[in-house]
């Protein structure tokens, strides 16, 4: 899985991938890498959901999405790699999620338990 990662991470970097595949491929492996789950592994069950259903699945789309011929150049190169590298933006699109989820659910509760 960490080598299917790293080549969507090259996969999106690279200017022969279509716009879609940049796009899907670059986000699944911004959360693949980040360093912070959308879904924190200490919540019960649901906390490894990201990891073993959301993850294999954004893998699996966009690798689907990217020509075979070029997916298979990139898992050549990530077999090559393989060193992990990090993702400030993803780290930010998470941090951003969680930020507006809670800012959300103040809105939303603050009526109900304000007197």
């Amino acid at each position: 899985m960490k080598q299917d990662v790293m080549a969507l991470w090259l996969a999106a970097r690279d200017r022969r991938t279509p716009i879609m595949a940049k796009v899907l491929a670059a986000a699944v492996a911004a959360y693949a890498f980040s360093p912070i789950d959308l879904i924190p592994d200490f919540v019960p069950v649901l906390g490894y959901l990201d990891d073993l259903v959301i993850v294999p699945l954004g893998i699996l789309a966009a690798a689907r999405l990217v020509p075979p011929a070029l997916m298979a150049e990139f898992r050549a190169a990530a077999a090559q790699r393989m060193v992990r590298p990090s993702s400030p933006a993803g780290l930010a699109i998470v941090i951003a999620l969680w930020l507006a989820t809670t800012a959300s659910l103040l809105c939303w509760l603050w009526p109900r338990i304000a007197p």
